[in-house]
């Protein structure tokens, strides 16, 4: 696949064996049971290297999934409450809330309106204002309390380790 004429080739180790026409470079692969790979396409001329390209493909497909593993892809969780909420059900809402910014989770807190309870969206934001005050330690709120049709709901985001510091040392 390699186009070029000529090519700058790269040993095993790293050592540089200098610029050859390409068959040159081929059968110096072949001789030592290895594949010529072109590694740097742009340069003047082409950087090639030899190496076993099955055992790179391998390395490169492990760095790939050491990568991956390192990230946590950050989920959108949702707690519902009612407008007629008892107080020790709401604490128990909170501290399930808790739990799952404590993991990393985002949280979305919804008020759920029945019949009648509608007319009185200011209990709906209270609830959400109450929520958020309980887990303000561990949560950052994102927007205000928004209406979507019978539900009022409000965005929680985990307060990362480094805000948490930064916060702390503001406040004192």
């Amino acid at each position: 696949m390699i186009r070029a004429p000529e090519v700058r080739v790269v040993g095993e180790k790293g050592e540089q064996l200098g610029i050859m026409p390409l068959k040159q470079a081929l059968e110096a692969a072949r001789n030592h049971n290895l594949d010529l790979v072109e590694v740097a396409a742009t340069a003047a001329p082409p950087v090639c290297r030899l190496l076993d390209y099955g055992k790179y493909r391998y390395e490169q497909a492990k760095k790939e999934r050491e990568a991956r593993k390192g990230q946590k892809a950050s989920v959108l969780r949702e707690v519902r409450v009612r407008p007629k909420i008892g107080i020790h059900d709401l604490e128990a809402k909170s501290r399930k809330t808790r739990k799952l910014l404590d993991g990393g989770d985002r949280v979305k807190v919804s008020v759920l309106f029945r019949g009648r309870e509608i007319t009185h969206p200011e209990i709906g934001r209270k609830l959400l204002q109450g929520m958020a005050e309980s887990v303000k330690e561990v949560a950052s709120i994102e927007g205000r309390p928004l209406m979507e049709g019978k539900r009022m709901n409000i965005i929680l985001i985990p307060i990362s380790q480094k805000t948490k510091g930064k916060r702390e040392i503001k406040e004192s």
